[in-house]
């Protein structure tokens, strides 16, 4: 689990990567719990949450970029 400090000096493309593979990452984990292979449950939540952690710097980094651009 990364805190959001880790994905803040990253760049938007880099976070949107970084989105992606816990996207694939979480489809991997809910296709092993359906099929009962799922060793860890707590992973789906902690995968979850990263995903609401990049995207949360995301739009903040995107906001950022978007209120410089309109002020300059």
């Amino acid at each position: 689990m990364k805190k959001p400090s880790d994905f803040r000096g990253m760049t938007v493309d880099e976070l949107r990567q970084e989105e992606a593979n816990y996207r694939k990452e979480l489809f991997n984990l809910n296709f092993q719990k359906v099929t009962g292979e799922l060793e860890n449950p707590m992973r789906i939540r902690q995968i979850r949450r990263d995903i609401a952690r990049v995207l949360t710097v995301m739009n903040e980094k995107l906001r950022e970029a978007n209120n410089k651009s309109l002020q300059g």
